[in-house]
């Protein structure tokens, strides 16, 4: 099977917190003024992407995988993984605060779930003056305190919020309590999983008037109560250069700041790659055929592709592997 550059088409999620900066910011074609995420690669069951682009266009990711899985994949990543795509790709705005929420592990998300777990990382984009996200507790914590707490109606004083500007990066373990603020637009990078434990939601009530669902019982055996800053990734922006920002067990992602054409050399790389444009444009080029990255922009580069040459007078990029 052919394989080149692949682009998807966005899946877009219309959320209580949502707003419109996916249309604004990233020019996303969104119609609803409550759209919070852009699923951009996907296999989730029943969100599963579409290819965009070329030959392929209109063939869903779960095909691809299903008729050339280690050239897409790469034989490393079926090894591990069989014909399940591992991670989740997904802008994000949010123009109202996220409820606080947790992902379970991976051996209790596969226990309760049959799931992966879900870890994840949030690059963010942009941020309105003052915007925070809450990341972990702001001291050690047990079970019994956190539920006292709760039932009090008292939990957001246990929490810790950072405050955040453009190019902030963090790591959220599994069981890390967090939430998205409002204001913020962001790039999440997350195994493949839908799981998560809402234990606050700000007394907010959905479109039909309803609370939405809080997992109050699911979540108390799934938190880290520990005071942990471990999430904050510091990383170098060395122009021109790839960059390593987090190097996980669930997935790798680099930095590129790129202002001038860039040679990005894939030969050694038993695993499919994916780049995510988070500032300005380049194109794509593998062979005679170039494909268009703008900011907000997802390709994903097949295991089978040795390299690519992004051409460019100013780009941000994420580069994203196994």
């Amino acid at each position: 099977m052919e394989l080149y550059p692949l682009k998807f088409d966005p899946i877009l999620k219309e959320r209580i917190w949502g707003g419109t900066k996916l249309r604004d910011v990233l020019g996303k074609s969104i119609t609803d003024e409550h759209t919070g995420e852009s699923w951009e690669i996907s296999a989730v069951d029943g969100d599963v992407s579409v290819v965009a682009n070329g030959v392929h266009r209109g063939t869903s990711l779960s095909r691809l995988i299903e008729d050339s899985a280690e050239d897409l994949l790469g034989q490393s990543v079926v090894e591990r993984f069989g014909k399940d795509f591992p991670i989740l790709i997904k802008f994000i705005d949010a123009k109202k605060d996220l409820s606080v929420q947790l992902h379970p592990h991976d051996e209790l998300a596969r226990e309760r779930h049959q799931s992966f777990g879900k870890t994840e990382m949030w690059y963010i984009m942009d941020a309105d003056p003052g915007a925070n996200l809450i990341v972990g507790f702001n001291r050690d914590l047990d079970k019994q305190t956190y539920k006292e707490y709760l039932q009090n109606d008292r939990l957001l004083e246990l929490l810790n919020y950072e405050q955040v500007k453009e190019g902030d990066t963090f790591f959220i373990n599994t069981g890390k309590v967090h939430a998205i603020g409002a204001g913020v637009l962001l790039a999440e990078i997350q195994q493949t999983s839908d799981i998560t434990y809402r234990i606050y939601d700000f007394k907010r009530k959905d479109k039909n008037g309803n609370y939405r669902e809080l997992h109050t019982e699911l979540a108390l055996d799934a938190i880290d109560y520990r005071k942990k800053d471990d999430f904050r990734v510091n990383y170098s922006q060395q122009p021109d250069a790839v960059n390593s920002m987090v190097n996980s067990p669930y997935f790798k992602t680099n930095f590129l700041h790129l202002n001038r054409d860039f040679a990005l050399d894939l030969n050694e790389r038993d695993a499919f790659t994916i780049l995510m444009c988070v500032q300005g444009e380049a194109s794509v080029t593998y062979k005679s055929e170039s494909v268009s990255l703008q900011r907000g922009e997802t390709v994903l580069l097949p295991a089978a592709i040795p390299g690519v040459t992004l051409e460019t007078a100013g780009a941000k990029l994420l580069e994203v592997t196994i």
